[in-house]
């Protein structure tokens, strides 16, 4: 049985400035260790193998035909428990988790189909569709998860000042402040529901056992409101902000102030790290996570 990884050429190119230098001896060890747990685990490769912005999934098979992927993931805090949430939810709303090997950042998972995910649907059908996974997967956090929104907002309100006036004071003052005062005012008191804080329209493929099943998770516990931004960011020209802002809060059953606020705190986030970006590489970021927040941060703020 030959089961070669071939990593894709654009992930493979783009990684070490996404990802940084140390991407490189990953990026060599990626075949090899695919085609370890392929021993391992009784794999069969078959197509090409697909990525996103931190990761690459190869198309298997099982021993006895069972289709199935194999994710082989950059190993960050923020996908460090990706394992963990997607056992807790055990295929409930997620993608099933068959076997893991959290320690090199491989995951064994049932096949989805790639080609087909709620961007593909009306906004005004996949955003009630995927409120309604987000509401389910608000389940108990486990206690050994190892991030949660309280210490996350402790350390945003001592850093994000910081940053910013490292980076020469690139946005307005009052952003930042507001957004340090939130964390300050709601961080102590969030919430110990696990959730996704990368939930959104390309994350969400289409299943055999539910129609639609969630992909990718970055978990913490904490408030649900925390989650609200992607879907901000992503098909951004499609509604307004007061529109797409209503359809999430009601699709979710959320805090309305409360997801207000901490879609500020994380537009002012993911500025920073947009303004970090451009003055590490001197490009602008094409992530729909930093190009929108300009518009998405001052909208937060005025209400």
């Amino acid at each position: 049985m030959v089961n070669d990884l071939r990593v894709p050429p654009l992930f493979a190119g783009r990684a070490p400035r996404v990802l940084g230098p140390e991407a490189v001896p990953w990026l060599t060890a990626l075949p090899d260790l695919a085609a370890g747990y392929a021993r391992e685990w009784g794999l069969t490769f078959e197509g090409e193998a697909m990525h996103g912005y931190v990761g690459v999934v190869q198309p298997a098979r099982l021993a006895d035909g069972t289709p199935v992927a194999l994710k082989l993931g950059w190993r960050d805090e923020e996908s460090a428990d990706e394992p963990l949430a997607l056992s807790t939810w055990a295929g409930r709303g997620a993608v099933l988790l068959l076997e893991s090997a959290p320690e090199d950042g491989v995951l064994l998972l049932e096949r989805l189909d790639a080609a087909r995910t709620l961007d593909d649907l009306p906004l005004r059908e996949a955003v009630p569709l995927l409120g309604s996974l987000a509401r389910r997967l608000a389940v108990p956090a486990p206690p050994s998860l190892r991030r949660n929104l309280r210490t996350e907002a402790g350390r945003l309100a001592e850093e994000l000042p910081r940053r910013w006036a490292a980076l020469g004071e690139p946005f307005e003052r009052r952003l930042v402040d507001d957004a340090v005062a939130i964390c300050r005012e709601l961080g102590p008191s969030a919430r110990e529901l696990l959730v996704n804080e990368d939930l959104h329209f390309q994350n969400v493929l289409a299943g055999t056992r539910e129609p639609w099943l969630v992909i990718d998770p970055k978990p913490l516990a904490g408030d649900p409101e925390w989650g609200v931004i992607p879907l901000f960011w992503n098909r951004f020209t499609e509604s307004t902000l007061d529109e797409r802002f209503a359809m999430i809060v009601a699709s979710q059953e959320l805090d309305a102030e409360k997801a207000r606020a901490w879609t500020l705190v994380r537009a002012v986030q993911n500025w920073i790290w947009m303004a970090e970006e451009l003055a590490d590489s001197g490009e602008d970021s094409d992530d729909p996570a930093f190009v929108t927040v300009a518009e998405i941060a001052p909208w937060a703020a005025s209400r």
